[in-house]
């Protein structure tokens, strides 16, 4: 960060009022108004994403209209330096016009005022549109930073001939599952019902789902809670199914990860709605088409409650000198049925905008499922809980990729990765209440 950067206070990071939650976004609304200039805007765009087919989506933008042209470039994902690139090109003043932005990323490159704030170049009526809680992951004091694209919810994925084998049910609750796991393993002793990803943990999506609030503000603060009750309950809990032997460490992604799955050794993957066009990649070969299902996550108290694992927003960086054509493009990206058509068949995104999920699933490998997994997407998006991320989410990414493979146990990994975040962020400049 260079040293005219100011580290923005909570208050300003964080959006006024409680994070509520609300309806998925499934119904249609009414159309969105965009804030229309005197004369239409005109000019170049460039355009970075990771996300695979958005060459196609600029080129069907490109095509729709002649007062616009956008230029695309992509980048690596994240974890493969993309943002890196990202905030060093904005820093140098020759970063992108629009470019894709994680929820959990979004939040440090708000705080380094590297975005522009869009509440003066989209209309209002669009941001009521989205659920509640997904708006708040873009709105920072009291503008919006970035439009929503897609808000997959954590999705559970069983193969369910192994589960009929072994006389389970699809679990509706986490002691369900754990009887489950025991039935799996009870069928064929080699067999689990899931992997843990040591790698790429989903402790955070697991802990939302539980209640759990890792981030939030209290007296203009910013209270970092990553080992407080809820998440300690799942860590623990996963840790017990570890212990047991009924879920099994494994990198995610791996070649072995792939092998298991393949050979029924590994019968399920806590994911979300994006994991369908991977799975199918995976284990299409192994003739398992139709043997897939998705479900809800398992609930802890019996009430179905959500939560989001991943998702991207797109927003306009400070290097923009076309902020009006910026905009005009950044709605058609993330409302229209044509963005969602242009993309194609590349992968299951559950969008975040009402009304173009029809569309999405139309594009979608769904015909490999042996359920209806987009009507599995709306129930898994309801009720989700209050979640904000961090002001700067890698430090405590880091801290728990690294704790889950070092610490004894996952209990133990919070906790190191509690103090790994409280530490970087204060000395970072931000104010840090536990």
């Amino acid at each position: 960060m260079s040293s005219r950067r100011i580290i923005v206070t909570a208050a300003a990071l964080t959006t006024v009022g409680a994070l509520l939650a609300g309806c998925a976004a499934g119904s249609t609304p009414e159309e969105s108004t965009l804030v229309t200039p005197s004369t239409a805007p005109t000019g170049t765009l460039t355009f970075w994403s990771s996300l695979s087919g958005m060459a196609d989506v600029a080129a069907a933008f490109n095509a729709s209209q002649d007062d616009i042209t956008v230029n695309f470039e992509e980048i690596p994902n994240g974890a493969n330096g993309g943002y890196t690139k990202l905030a060093a090109a904005i820093e140098a003043g020759t970063g992108p016009d629009v470019a894709g932005i994680e929820y959990d990323r979004l939040p440090g490159f708000v705080a380094n005022d590297q975005l522009t704030p869009i509440n003066d170049l989209i209309g209002a009526e669009l941001f009521d549109d989205y659920d509640p809680q997904v708006r708040e992951l873009v709105t920072f004091g009291d503008a919006p930073y970035a439009l929503p694209y897609d808000a997959p919810p954590l999705v559970m994925w069983y193969r369910q001939d192994l589960l009929d084998a072994a006389g389970a049910q699809v679990p509706t609750t986490w002691d369900e599952f754990e009887e489950a796991a025991r039935a799996v393993k009870a069928a064929n002793p080699s067999s689990y019902i899931t992997g843990f990803f040591t790698n790429e943990p989903q402790l955070a999506p697991l802990s939302w789902q539980a209640g759990a609030e890792w981030f939030s503000v209290e007296d203009d603060q910013w209270k970092v809670d990553i080992n407080g009750d809820e998440s300690t309950e799942v860590a623990d809990y996963w840790q017990s199914l570890i212990d047991q032997d009924l879920v099994k460490p494994i990198l995610g992604f791996s070649d072995e990860w792939t092998a298991d799955l393949n050979s029924g050794v590994i019968a399920g993957w806590v994911g979300g709605s994006w994991s369908a066009s991977g799975l199918k990649t995976r284990t299409e070969g192994a003739g398992q088409a139709g043997k897939w299902i998705a479900a809800a996550p398992p609930s802890w108290d019996g009430e179905p409650s959500g939560a989001l694992s991943g998702g991207t927003s797109f927003a306009i960086t400070q290097n923009t000198k076309n902020s009006a054509a910026a905009a005009v493009f950044l709605e058609w990206l993330t409302t229209t049925t044509d963005s969602v058509a242009a993309r194609g068949a590349v992968g299951t995104a559950y969008l975040a905008y009402p009304g173009l999920n029809e569309t999405a699933a139309a594009v979608a490998p769904v015909d490999y499922y042996a359920n209806d997994i987009y009507s599995v997407f709306d129930d898994a998006s309801e009720n989700l809980g209050s979640w904000a991320w961090g002001p700067s989410y890698d430090i405590t990414s880091t801290a728990l990729k690294d704790a889950v493979t070092s610490e004894p146990t996952l209990g133990d990994a919070l906790t190191k990765t509690q103090v790994a975040t409280v530490e970087g962020l204060t000395a970072l400049g931000l104010d840090i209440a536990e």
